[in-house]
């Protein structure tokens, strides 16, 4: 079921709300290891996602979006992303977002799970703050 303007529907829902259902010439989104883009006609993909951006080609203009990770669903020209929270680059406050990574990097690693929540702290700051970059 091809879109016949070249377009792929998206929907990023978060326990709250449904925060965006926009359709959008590609969208990328950030895998639990690395990349995937989303074009028109893609083959089905269900995936996990890791803490990042989903960058959107809305009608030629860049649209940005922070998740924190989650799963993502490819199927029909339909991408619908769950997440456990997302915010537009104008929810995000670079002061708590800067103040937030320093405290990641300040984290005490003691085991192996310390280390992936220092992990995710500072991969979730350092998210937010490329998106108010």
């Amino acid at each position: 079921m091809a879109d016949q303007n070249g377009e792929v529907r998206c929907a990023v829902i978060t326990p709250d709300r449904q925060v965006l259902d926009v359709k959008a010439r590609s969208v990328v989104v950030t895998a639990h290891d690395g990349q995937i883009g989303v074009l028109t006609g893609r083959a089905p993909l269900l995936c996990k996602l890791g803490i990042g951006v989903v960058r959107l080609d809305v009608g030629g203009q860049e649209r940005r979006l922070f998740v924190d990770g989650g799963f993502a669903q490819v199927r029909q020209n339909e991408v619908t992303v769950l997440t456990p929270a997302a915010l537009e680059p104008e929810q995000i406050d670079r002061k708590k977002a800067e103040a937030a990574l320093q405290a990641a990097m300040d984290m005490r690693i003691t085991d192996d799970e310390s280390f992936a929540a220092r992990t995710d702290a500072i991969a979730r700051a350092k998210a937010q703050l490329s998106l108010v970059s």
